[in-house]
């Protein structure tokens, strides 16, 4: 009895130790079963991605919705618009001190300030010719005033947007200038620098016209020239339109990089990524008008009366070369010059004068002359 006992407990454990069909996919799913930290290994990479993926979805959105709202907010509120236009907000370079042209390396220049209006205060420089250089050393602002008088012609010189009367390009035209025999006349419009006041297109054209009569009242009988670039070729037609309107024209007009008007520029200039967007015009030339900025070039050189100087280079990117000839195209047959010299002068790509370095030049004195 007892054997038999033995016999069917050790039967028993025989059975138990050998897996049945169920223990076997028990076994087996066990067997098949990832440890822990390898599962979490796995849940990570693919979790990085997701979150990737859904910031990177997220930015696309939030882009998007930026670029179809900032149409309605410029239509909404055009001085937006005029900001863009003038950018008289950008000081570069920064950190000078205008009232210290020698710091930018023109020690015969003076810093004024003139007052075209109540509230309204101007910054002026001003460069004498390269023969009075030496005399110009330690002088004050009364014999800069009088050497205006001496047999140097002047010139006039309107900048354009951004930047101020200290921007790198625009002294080194004054160099050139001063080194050829000019006296040069520059300022910053009201808004721009350490001018006080706020820009508008009438404003700007009201500053360049109080400068051009100080500068008569104390040049005599010697030639004064204007000389506008990019935007100041707007600022310096609207002058000199009415300069003939009241018969005390310029002696000659020099315009570089210029463009039509402001809306054919807004429309063409290659910074601009909204040109395709439907109703362009509306959400953003509008608002500019509306602003009161026109700056037709196009329409003032048909009422000018002098010689008139057309410089552009090829590779301009911000006013594109076919608006600077169109415009001689237009000055050209305009009976208004019958009388006068108009002349269109392009400076051909391989130079890579761009927008602002037509100063380099070795043509420049030829031209002028």
């Amino acid at each position: 009895m007892r054997k038999r006992n033995e016999s069917v407990t050790v039967e028993h454990e025989r059975a138990a130790a050998v897996p049945g069909p169920l223990d076997k996919g028990c076994s087996l799913r066990r067997s098949l079963r990832l440890p822990a930290a390898a599962a979490e290994g796995m849940k990570r990479p693919l979790g990085r991605r997701y979150g990737l993926w859904f910031r990177l979805r997220k930015l696309m959105i939030w882009l998007l919705g930026m670029y179809i709202a900032i149409p309605f907010l410029v239509k909404l509120c055009p001085a937006i618009q005029a900001k863009l236009v003038f950018l008289n907000f950008v000081r570069v370079p920064y950190f000078i001190d205008l009232k210290r042209p020698q710091d930018q390396g023109l020690n015969h220049t003076c810093n004024y300030y003139l007052q075209p209006e109540e509230d309204v205060t101007i910054g002026v420089w001003h460069t004498v010719p390269a023969a009075l250089w030496k005399n110009a050393r330690g002088k004050d602002q009364l014999w800069f005033e009088e050497a205006l008088g001496s047999s140097h012609p002047v010139i006039l010189y309107l900048h354009g947007n951004a930047g101020t009367r200290g921007g790198d390009h625009r002294v080194e035209l004054y160099k050139v200038l001063s080194s050829l025999g000019y006296h040069v006349v520059t300022f910053d419009y009201r808004g721009w620098g350490d001018s006080i006041g706020s820009p508008s297109e009438r404003g700007m054209t009201y500053d360049a016209l109080h400068v051009f009569d100080w500068i008569k009242a104390r040049s005599g009988d010697n030639p004064v020239y204007i000389w506008g670039h990019s935007l100041g070729t707007g600022v310096a037609t609207n002058l000199v339109r009415r300069l003939c309107e009241r018969e005390t024209p310029p002696d000659a007009l020099i315009l570089e990089s210029p463009f039509t008007n402001i809306r054919e520029e807004a429309r063409s200039h290659p910074f601009s990524i909204y040109r395709y967007f439907p109703g362009f015009d509306w959400f953003f030339l509008d608002p500019i008008t509306t602003s009161g900025i026109k700056f037709a070039n196009d329409e003032n050189v048909k009422y000018i009366s002098c010689s008139l100087l057309i410089l552009h280079a090829e590779d301009d990117p911000v006013v594109p070369f076919h608006l600077g000839k169109k415009l001689y195209n237009i000055a050209a047959t305009s009976r208004s010059f019958r009388d006068y010299k108009v002349q269109f002068v392009p400076f051909h790509t391989d130079l890579g004068y761009r927008h602002k370095y037509i100063y380099r030049s070795p043509e420049l004195p030829r031209i002028l002359r």
